[in-house]
């Protein structure tokens, strides 16, 4: 973050900044295309018809899903706290 003899309104341009970068990361991710599968791609058990309709071209049933949410993927990335130890890494 800036801090000390900063200009007015840097913090607030690196806060947004943030967001910005944060927002388009999510818009880029891949989304289902295509037929929605009624059974699940990994588990084989059947995606629920609502699940289908709202999401079209869903693969994967909804625990299968949150079990590979929930998974760790490190992504690189410019890091605007600018604390002493990230500048150490």
């Amino acid at each position: 973050m800036a801090g000390g003899w900063a200009r007015d309104g840097a913090v607030s341009e690196q806060i947004e900044a943030s967001i910005t970068d944060e927002l388009a990361r999510l818009k880029a991710r891949r989304a289902p295309v295509g037929e929605s599968l009624t059974h699940c791609a990994e588990c084989e058990e059947e995606i629920p018809e609502p699940r289908r309709q709202a999401i079209p071209g869903v693969k994967l049933c909804l625990d299968c899903q949150q079990e590979r949410d929930g998974t760790y993927k490190a992504r690189g990335g410019i890091n605007r706290r600018g604390s002493k130890d990230s500048q150490l890494k």
